[in-house]
Parts: structure tokens; C-alpha cells; sequence
């Protein structure tokens, strides 16, 4: 695919035409609010790029599922204000969600979440949310602002409480007394591996419609170590992938993300891994 386009996946126009494409990429190239290893503004070009390498025959689902069609949005502009740049966000995303286009946008850090949650909430009905992620992102502020990475959850809490967080083995002190239901509720890496119903109790945290938020770095790092905060113990790719064919065949999933790939070259790990999961909630979102 030397000469593949410049556009997910690689597309031709036939399968990558806006007016006609069932799916919508929208690159949002932001790190206003990281707070350790920075490279999230280059995590959507490097997984776009990494796109043009995958196979576009998906091997568990025995099908082709880019003939849907794929379009590549233009990315959204990084604003100096975290408030600035979730209205931005959300203006770049209202015209395509309002089209009926299933969004997967990429990140970039995982701020940019929140807006994205409110307005599938407000266009496609009620959802909930699925995280994956190492972090909880549940404290209230941080650094002087409502709107930071470490916040994002906080936010989706005020739209929606059926919010069900998996991978998460990484938070405060503060996040533990101010949110003790939703730390209950967390489906940690430990949980997955000594429980055989997990997937079963995501399940049932979440509603009929469904917004997927994947912060990369829910992984194990040793899977995606490109990242700004690498946590240990973490998620493989079959249990993830385990988790996202089942809700996307159980549930109606509405739109989804994938945020905090910090690429570190000449390692493409990261990138094409988030490329790959971004092809399978696709793929998975057919079936």
C-alpha cells in the first residue's frame, strides 16, 4: 500500500467518499492539558499513517468491512484553552453525528472525550459510556481546570451515571472518596483474570446505546508502550477485542474514540495497534 492515499486506511474515493461513507475518522491532534510524557498531537497522523498498512480483510470476521465506506475528516485545529478546544470539538463533530455517520474519532489526548459524549447523549438518545483506560480520569479539576484528561470521566458522569470502566488498576486518593460507587464499579485487570463472567458484568453496567471511549493506554505496555503514562498489568489485545466484539453485537454502539497514542519512533507498535482496534470497532459494528 506504498501509494495508498493519504486517508484511513488507505481508500479509494469509492470507499472513502463523505456524502456516501457509513463511517466518519475525525483526527483531533491535541495535548493542551498532559500532565507527564507529551506526543499526543502526533497520535492521529501516526495511526492514519499506520492505517495504510492494515489488512483490509478482517481474519476473525471473514469479511471486508471498509466497503461500508470510510471517510477521513480534516483534523480539528488545537485551541490555546481547553474549553476553547471542546467547543471545537464539538462543532467539528455535531455535522457528521447529525449525518448519521458512525464517528470514530482519534486522539490525542483524552480530554476531548467529554464533548463527544454529550453530544452522541443529546443526538442519539440516551447512552452510556464504556471505558477503556489504566486511569479512572474521575478527579474534578486538575492543573486549574475542569477540562484535562484527568478529568474527562468527571464530565461524563454529569451526562450519564451508566458509565462502565474496565482496565482501570491507576487512581487518587481523591477520586476514591469523591466517586466510591463508581470505584465499585470498576472492572480492573485483576478482575479479568480471575473472573470468567467479566465481559457478562460490563454488560450489565452499560445501557442499550453505547459510547466506546479506549484510552491506548489500557493496554499492557508492552503492547503499546506509546503512551504518556505507561501503567503495568495491563489489558491484552484478545481481551479487549473480546470485550468490544460482544458489546458491539449485544449493544447498539453509537459512536467511539481512541486517544493517547504517543508515537515513538521508529517503533509503530502503538500506532498500528490503535489502527488495527480502530478497523475492528468497524468491522465489529457490522456484524
Amino acid at each position: 500500500m506504498t501509494d495508498a492515499p493519504d486517508n484511513f486506511l488507505g481508500l479509494e474515493p469509492r470507499h472513502s467518499n463523505p456524502a456516501t461513507a457509513r463511517y466518519a475518522v475525525l483526527p483531533v491532534p491535541y495535548e493542551g492539558t498532559v500532565s507527564y510524557a507529551s506526543g499526543t498531537a502526533a497520535g492521529p497522523a501516526a495511526i492514519i499513517e499506520a492505517s495504510q498498512q492494515v489488512e483490509l480483510f478482517d481474519e476473525e470476521l471473514r469479511g471486508e468491512f471498509h466497503r461500508a465506506g470510510v471517510a477521513t475528516y480534516a483534523a480539528v485545529a488545537p485551541a490555546d484553552d481547553p474549553g476553547h478546544q471542546m467547543q471545537r470539538v464539538e462543532a467539528a463533530a455535531r455535522p457528521i453525528m447529525a449525518s448519521g455517520a458512525f464517528l470514530l474519532t482519534l486522539g490525542g489526548e483524552h480530554s476531548i472525550t467529554a464533548p463527544l459524549v454529550r453530544l452522541a447523549h443529546e443526538l442519539a438518545g440516551p447512552v452510556s459510556v464504556l471505558q477503556v483506560d489504566a486511569h479512572a480520569d474521575l478527579r474534578d479539576t486538575y492543573d486549574g481546570t475542569k477540562h484535562s484528561h484527568a478529568c474527562v470521566m468527571r464530565r461524563v458522569l454529569e451526562v450519564t451515571d451508566r458509565l462502565c470502566q474496565v482496565g482501570i488498576r491507576n487512581w487518587s486518593a481523591e477520586e476514591d472518596a469523591d466517586c466510591p460507587e463508581q470505584v465499585e464499579r470498576f472492572i480492573t485487570p485483576a478482575v479479568v483474570e480471575r473472573s470468567d463472567d467479566w465481559i457478562d458484568r460490563a454488560l450489565d453496567l452499560l445501557g442499550e446505546k453505547v459510547y466506546v471511549t479506549i484510552d491506548i493506554d489500557g493496554f499492557d505496555p508492552s503492547l503499546c508502550p506509546g503512551t504518556g503514562t505507561p501503567e503495568p498489568g495491563g489489558l491484552s489485545w484478545q481481551q479487549v477485542t473480546g470485550l468490544l466484539r460482544r458489546v458491539c453485537r449485544e449493544r447498539q454502539v453509537v459512536a467511539a474514540d481512541i486517544v493517547e497514542v504517543s508515537p515513538i519512533p521508529p517503533n509503530h507498535i502503538t500506532e498500528f495497534v490503535a489502527a488495527r482496534l480502530a478497523y475492528k470497532l468497524i468491522a465489529y459494528t457490522q456484524q
